[in-house]
C-alpha cells in the first residue's frame, strides 16, 4: 500500500508528465493521441513505472512508449525542474491497451438494444 508520500509524489509525476508530453517532438509520441493511464513510483522513490495508451492499439503505444525511452533523459530533467525533487525517479515506460479497450467496451454498451421499461402505474391513483 503506498504512503500519502508516494501517492502525492506519484499524482504530480502523471500531471507533470501528461503536460511534458505534448512539448515532445518525437513523431512516435507526438503522431498519436498519447494518455499517462498510471503512475507507480517505488518505497524509496527511486524508480517510478508510467503506463501509456493510445486509442489507435497496443502496437502503436509500444512505438510511443520506444520513443518515451529515447527521450527519459530529457523528461527527467523536466520533472526536476517542474517538481523540485531532491532526487527524480528513474523513469520506466510500459505500453498498455486500456484505452482502446475502454472503447471497445463502451461501443458494446452503446449498441445494446434495450427495451424502455414500461412507466409504472400508481396504486394509489384511485383513492
Amino acid at each position: 500500500m503506498p504512503t500519502n508520500k508516494q501517492a502525492r509524489t506519484a499524482g504530480d509525476i502523471s500531471r507533470e508528465l501528461s503536460a511534458i508530453l505534448r512539448e515532445l517532438k518525437d513523431p512516435r509520441v507526438t503522431g498519436c493521441l498519447l494518455s499517462v493511464v498510471r503512475v507507480e513510483v517505488t518505497n524509496d522513490l527511486s524508480y517510478c513505472t508510467a503506463y501509456v495508451s493510445t486509442v489507435e492499439g497496443l502496437e502503436r503505444s509500444k512505438q510511443a512508449a520506444e520513443g518515451l525511452k529515447s527521450a527519459a533523459g530529457f523528461i527527467r530533467r523536466e520533472l526536476g525542474h517542474r517538481l523540485k525533487l531532491r532526487h527524480v525517479p528513474q523513469l520506466i515506460f510500459k505500453p498498455t491497451d486500456s484505452i482502446e479497450y475502454g472503447a471497445s467496451i463502451s461501443k458494446i454498451i452503446n449498441d445494446l438494444d434495450i427495451p424502455e421499461a414500461p412507466p409504472e402505474e400508481d396504486e394509489n391513483a384511485d383513492l
